[in-house]
């Protein structure tokens, strides 16, 4: 019986500790950028969008290859789109103008 006592008076603040933590959602790029679409392939890819500005080599089985667009991602497993994904852009923007410093 002390026992159960005194695992419900330890028990009984924990809820008052708790603290509820909102994380804001950045910005998903312009919903308006056309994607390329399930089941399109690489070829249909590059005519539609040109060269990605990065290619990025194949990981996993069976693998996946990711290309970077500057708004946007495109995954492909076996030459086929698999999904797009538009690039995350953070609502602070970092300061700009400012000059690297100068060792002293």
């Amino acid at each position: 019986m002390r026992h159960l006592l005194l695992l419900l008076c330890l028990a009984a603040p924990l809820p008052l500790l708790a603290e509820t933590i909102e994380i804001p959602i950045g910005d998903q790029g312009d919903p308006h950028i056309a994607l390329p679409t399930h089941g399109e392939s690489q070829k249909a890819v590059l005519e539609r969008f040109g060269l990605p500005d990065d290619e990025h080599s194949p990981v996993g089985k069976p693998p996946i290859t990711r290309w970077d667009y500057r708004e946007f991602s495109v995954y492909f497993e076996s030459g086929h789109v698999v999904d797009a994904v538009r690039q995350h852009h953070s609502r602070t923007l970092p300061p700009q103008n400012q000059s690297p410093k100068e060792p002293k």
